[in-house]
């Protein structure tokens, strides 16, 4: 049953993920968090692992694919190269909170609150997203300094960056949907292998089941794979109604999470 719980999981997070560029770890996260099936620690870890092998798939076949807009190395690198120091960053943040707890697993109740915030917030921007000014930065400076919010924050949850890596790049740089989702999984991609380096480095991985580790990656990579066919045949209006869906769905999640943890 636990198996059945991972594959179902990680194969419609990662698919659902690289159609809304929301990385799937938004919702593996919560979700097996919720079903209790491995500890806080361990979710993090294999939710991000996912989240990377997704990402990578993902952003390969969405490189290759024709699209509407031109995408702008330049300036992807330099979000990306913001999202590594922010991966680092949130990883030490991460570890800085559990040292401190007696509990280790209150930090669920943490990372549910704040994801919580981040995705009521997300949720609320997006339905009312006609009515608000966004801006096209050009500034490499806070470019990059952006990248490093969005960093922290993928890194520090475990989700690979979820919902506000899009509302990031809709206010800051007037992005499309789909323009958005492709830039976020880029950022993604980055963010996490810099947060899994430190890590492996620190010695900081918790215990796992290997079979679960290379299950949970298999899911993501067909997961990926099967999202970015869909997304091609989508429109923005279609991945918007999606992705306001899930943003309801995340926020029930996490409040049951916030009170299973307290």
């Amino acid at each position: 049953m636990e198996y059945l719980i991972i594959i179902v999981v990680c194969f419609l997070s990662s698919a659902v993920g690289a159609i809304c560029g929301i990385g799937g770890g938004v919702i593996i996260k919560p979700v097996l968090d919720a079903t209790g099936v491995m500890a806080v620690t361990t979710v993090s870890f294999l939710s991000g692992c996912t989240v990377l092998s997704m990402s990578v798939v993902s952003l390969y076949k969405n490189l290759k694919a024709k699209h509407d807009f031109v995408f702008d190395k330049v300036f992807a690198t330099v979000l990306a190269l913001g999202g590594v120091v922010g991966g680092v960053t949130g990883k030490e943040l991460y570890q800085g909170i559990i040292g401190r707890l007696t509990n280790v697993s209150r930090v669920g109740a943490i990372q549910a609150f704040v994801l919580l915030l981040l995705t009521a917030g997300t949720l609320a921007y997006t339905i009312f997203k006609e009515k608000i000014h966004t801006w096209q930065i050009k500034n490499k400076a806070v470019i990059f300094g952006i990248g490093i919010v969005l960093g922290i924050l993928s890194s520090f949850l475990g989700i690979g960056g979820g919902p506000i890596n899009l509302v990031v790049l809709f206010f800051f740089f007037s992005m499309a949907t789909k323009e958005a989702a492709m830039y976020s999984i880029y950022v993604i991609m980055f963010s996490q292998i810099s947060s899994l380096l430190s890590t492996l480095l620190k010695r900081n991985v918790p215990q796992f089941k290997p079979e679960i580790l290379a299950l949970m990656i298999a899911c993501g990579v067909v997961g990926g794979l099967v999202g970015s066919k869909v997304n091609k045949k989508m429109d923005n209006k279609m991945v918007d109604k999606l992705f306001m869906a899930l943003m309801m769905l995340i926020i029930c999640i996490n409040i049951y999470n916030i009170f299973r943890y307290i």
